[in-house]
């Protein structure tokens, strides 16, 4: 059983794994460093916007849904994008545990792919839309599901935010590297 040490984080993130021990995981959850990263790259918007492929989006890159009732240039509160993105963050880490099944990861890599499946939504992580991924997450490669980690398309056109946020996650998961690597 993998040794935990206390840290000081946020709730439901009171200890962190030993990095050097993969676990199932069904036994993580996002790491505060994988939100700060986040936040880094989405920001934090309390006006719904359209974003690259033009969907309303609000808070930290949260997809507008109908029962948000939220529209293009409506304002929300701080507490409600807070709000917005923990149920996001659980939802994505839901897919991530789904994508990876019985596979053991480290946290970093566990938070990689929490931010893949925040990013682009679980169908693109599909065995047909992401055959490559599905693969290397089948055969325990490591090297090659950090091969796979760059999407960087919206709307069929190739975004330099993308660009950036799949060199972070590629980073995050290979090297356990939260840092914005246009800063390096």
């Amino acid at each position: 059983m993998a040794q935990s040490y206390p840290v000081e984080s946020g709730a439901n993130r009171d200890f962190a794994a030993d990095p050097t021990i993969r676990r199932n995981a069904s036994k993580l959850s996002a790491s505060d460093k994988l939100v700060e990263a986040m936040i880094e790259e989405e920001g934090v918007r309390y006006e719904v916007y359209r974003d690259v492929a033009g969907y309303p989006t609000v808070g930290v890159g949260h997809l507008v849904l109908p029962q948000d009732n939220l529209r293009v240039g409506d304002r929300i509160s701080h507490q409600r994008a807070v709000s917005l993105l923990e149920r996001d963050l659980a939802k994505a880490e839901k897919i991530a545990r789904r994508l990876l099944g019985d596979l053991p990861v480290n946290q970093h890599e566990f938070d990689a792919l929490v931010d893949l499946a925040f990013n682009v939504g679980e169908g693109n992580l599909s065995r047909k839309r992401s055959p490559r991924l599905n693969r290397a997450i089948a055969s325990a490669d490591y090297n090659a599901i950090a091969d796979e980690l760059s999407y960087t398309t919206a709307a069929g056109r190739v975004a330099n935010g993308l660009i950036n946020r799949s060199r972070r996650r590629t980073q995050i998961f290979a090297k356990n590297d939260y840092s914005d690597p246009r800063t390096a």
